[in-house]
């Protein structure tokens, strides 16, 4: 019994003190004082941005002071060179999740900084940065304020692991899920043998789906849109050969005059072929072998004319292994029909047709000749029969 009694005193006991706690329980805002003094980088200092993962920038300031004794946060502030951290372009926490004074910026975020603040790709401009302490929901604002000098990286610090081309003009039109996939032949490069429309938008983007970066051309230049809406055209509707480098952010565009089957005895195209879309070009006709003194000769290879800017070019696509010399067999690999760009010439870097399609012996059979530069898989060609 004496002891149901003291346990229920000792609850009373409790109840009481935590009411008295909570009725005279105030919450107080915790202040913090503002970074008085920045010491890295210098004001003014110029910065040339670099590529390398590893590259950073160090900066540092002057600890602040919370009144009740525990750290405060920190983040490094960045605005344009006329802006007053009223909105600022970019704010980035210091090292260890924001407790320390100090933080290693990577030349990576240093370009997005840039580019938040108008900078274009290889463009040098001033930067305005400063430090916000922090503790609860209390601010301060460093009475120091420095500027930096930043020379952007030409090339694009994130690469996409993927590149669609889309657009009103473009083959797939408005339609991003129908956007058409650009090949990667080297790292941070992307091609697309593509139809565009004149006076017609089209853009590059990273994804068919969600939350998107859209890139544009600018002449020569690659450059990404902040906001999305940036755009580009052609003066002319044809198929053109794109060519995006965002290792140094250029574009190469040349339009396809023509492509078509070169048979090297005859030093000339004898099947042109016609584009039928997504980087395919298609044709058909006859294919007799020319008789020499030694046999049949069948040697082959593709001749693509290209466009730039009224300058014309003609170039040769032949075997990935530049030594071939040898007919396929009646189950050949696919590999043997991979292709890759090599200077014109009548007799280097040819295949050799299967004995079957010497439309000469074979009654007139026309061969069929695909010709295939896009996305799904290694650049390549198909020989078949003819309707």
């Amino acid at each position: 019994m004496k002891t149901k009694i003291f346990s229920s005193i000792l609850m009373m006991s409790a109840l009481v003190l935590g009411t008295a706690c909570t009725e005279d329980m105030e919450y107080k805002d915790v202040q913090v004082t503002p970074v008085s003094q920045l010491y890295a980088p210098k004001d003014g200092q110029s910065v040339q941005l670099l590529s390398s993962a590893t590259a950073s920038t160090f900066f540092e300031w002057s600890s602040s002071l919370a009144e009740d004794g525990n750290s405060p946060l920190y983040e490094v502030v960045f605005d344009k060179a006329d802006g007053d951290f009223s909105k600022p372009v970019y704010r980035l926490t210091s090292d260890d999740m924001g407790t320390r004074n100090y933080a290693t910026i990577s030349h990576k975020n240093l370009d997005k900084i840039a580019a938040a603040a108008g900078l274009t790709n290889g463009e040098t401009g001033l930067l305005k940065w400063t430090v916000v302490s922090s503790r609860g929901i209390n601010q301060a604002t460093a009475s120091e304020v420095r500027t930096i000098n930043i020379t952007r990286l030409m090339g694009f610090s994130e690469i996409p692991a993927q590149v669609f081309v889309t657009g009103e003009g473009s083959e797939g039109g408005a339609d991003a899920a129908k956007a058409v996939a650009m090949s990667s032949p080297e790292a941070g490069v992307f091609e697309v043998f593509t139809k565009l429309e004149a006076g017609k938008n089209y853009s590059f983007i990273d994804n068919k789906t969600g939350s998107k970066r859209v890139f544009y051309t600018d002449g020569n230049t690659l450059k990404e849109s902040l906001d999305g809406t940036q755009s580009a055209t052609v003066a002319k509707t044809g198929v053109y050969r794109i060519t995006v480098d965002f290792n140094i952010a250029s574009v190469a565009m040349q339009q396809v005059v023509s492509v078509g089957w070169f048979f090297s005895p005859d030093n000339k195209v004898d099947v042109p072929l016609e584009y039928k879309g997504n980087g395919t070009w298609v044709g058909q006709g006859q294919t007799p072998f020319h008789q020499e003194s030694w046999g049949r000769d069948e040697r082959y290879k593709f001749e693509m004319v290209l466009d730039n800017n009224g300058n014309q070019s003609v170039v040769h696509w032949g075997p990935t292994a530049a030594g071939l010399d040898s007919r396929p067999s009646d189950n050949q690999s696919e590999d043997y029909f991979y292709m890759k760009e090599w200077p014109a010439t009548q007799w280097d870097n040819k295949w050799k047709l299967h004995g079957n399609f010497d439309s000469g012996v074979n009654g007139g059979k026309a061969t069929k000749f695909t010709f295939i530069v896009n996305a799904s898989g290694p650049y390549r060609h198909a020989v078949e029969f003819g309707d």
